[in-house]
């Protein structure tokens, strides 16, 4: 069995970028007064491919937009936390410029998703 979500490339992308995140920040050496910045670029790079899982599994086309817009939130939130991880020096300009083309091509995958179901 398959979960309708595991279709949507856009999930699949969204799993890789939150593997990418993870296994990057793994290797910051950080204070422990810095641990929480951690712990949350974790969780909303995670969210972006749960809330579309999420969306998937609802029973209307309008929480599934819902749940994209979320996804998109989490998105841009990740990619804040990277430009503050890039700006303090805990990534390099190269591994950031990696992970914005890979969060526009993202962003605008949900983009498309969201007028796909507006359409429906």
């Amino acid at each position: 069995m398959q979960f309708g979500y595991e279709n949507l490339e856009v999930w699949n992308k969204a799993v890789d970028f939150a593997v990418r995140v993870i296994e990057t920040v793994e290797n910051i050496t950080a204070d422990r007064k810095h641990y929480r910045l951690i712990e949350q670029i974790e969780s909303s790079s995670t969210s972006i491919s749960m809330n579309i899982a999420e969306g998937k599994g609802r029973f209307s086309k309008k929480e599934f937009i819902h749940y994209c817009y979320i996804a998109r939130g989490s998105l841009y939130e990740t990619m804040t936390l990277l430009e503050i991880f890039r700006k303090i020096k805990w990534i390099s300009d190269s591994v950031y410029s990696e992970f914005e083309a890979d969060g526009k091509e993202i962003g605008s995958m949900i983009k498309g998703l969201i007028k796909s179901l507006s359409r429906a």
